[in-house]
């Protein structure tokens, strides 16, 4: 480590141990990790290191541990209790999947419906089945206007992660504004209160096969299996019990929007096109949508 108290060697430090170890964002991690212990941001960091202002030594260690843990591998939002979700800041940490940036993409899909079925009727019925932190639920009722918001999660760690963030974002306000309703229970079988009523159903279930062991240390060994593996020999077991409420909970002409992996596309809209309901096809042909890098990452289909 490097000696005296001047942010940009300690960076720099930080930034090489982390490449060291494999952490493609390593700099990017130096600094935000530094960001957290000083409690600014990232770009008050980089001032001080271009300025090479002191920081006092205490905090320097505190950094230190932490650089320490991320070398390891333990996920950069464990460390600073945080992950990010479009315009949101959200509280994560051991027992909830940390969100993905490729996840705001899908989180977009049901934005977009849900200001359509706003601007139509005046407001709009979203559920968020297999919600985990909540970072769908609350992107949805923060950006629109007249959404009324049901997120379901099952898992206890999870669902108590999602609570702490509902709390903290103060979605639930009176009048028309949007708001959440959190439930603890089966994502197959919750919400029977809203069947047939619903303009959007959106989910990020678990979908990794089982085989498919995640090659990130960050995913593998930190995020809860509950929310990685969808069970089945394709993965897609917990996906099709999902599939089968969605089109149970929506109303004719209503959208689902899933999240799966990118080799995954094709079983998925089958999937979706085998559902039956009342003895005819449950949704209108699926199609597969890509996310921001241009992956297959999400099947998108209507209500019949």
């Amino acid at each position: 480590m490097p000696a005296g108290a001047r942010p940009s060697a300690w960076v720099r430090w930080a930034a090489a141990a982390l490449t060291a170890r494999g952490v493609a964002t390593a700099r990017v991690d130096a600094e935000l990790l530094l960001a957290h212990v000083l409690h600014v941001d990232r770009a008050e960091v980089r001032r001080l290191a271009v300025l090479d202002a002191a920081v006092d030594a205490a905090d320097l260690e505190r950094f230190a541990a932490l650089v320490v843990r991320r070398a390891a591998r333990e996920p950069l939002q464990h460390l600073t209790g945080t992950a990010a979700f479009r315009h949101l800041e959200l509280d994560v940490g051991p027992g909830v999947f940390v969100p993905r940036p490729e996840t705001e993409t899908v989180a977009q899909v049901a934005i977009d419906e849900a200001r359509r079925a706003v601007a139509a009727r005046g407001s709009a019925v979203v559920v968020d089945l297999c919600t985990g932190s909540g970072a769908i639920a609350l992107a949805v009722a923060t950006e629109v206007r007249g959404a009324h918001v049901h997120a379901v999660e099952l898992d206890a760690a999870a669902h108590a992660w999602a609570a702490r963030n509902v709390a903290a974002v103060g979605a639930g306000a009176d009048g028309d504004q949007s708001w959440v309703r959190l439930v603890r229970g089966d994502a197959r079988t919750a919400l029977g209160d809203l069947d047939g009523t619903v303009d959007v159903v959106v989910s990020n279930p678990p979908y990794v096969p089982p085989g498919a062991v995640p090659r990130d240390p960050e995913v593998a060994d930190h995020d809860p299996a509950v929310a990685l593996y969808g069970l089945g020999v394709d993965g897609l077991e917990v996906p099709r019990g999902v599939t089968a409420a969605a089109a149970r909970l929506l109303r004719p002409g209503g959208l689902y929007v899933m999240e799966h992996a990118e080799v995954q596309a094709a079983a998925a809209r089958a999937m979706v096109d085998a559902v039956r309901v009342g003895g005819g096809p449950g949704f209108e042909p699926a199609a597969t949508r890509e996310d921001l890098t241009g992956r297959p990452r999400m099947v998108v289909a209507r209500r019949r």
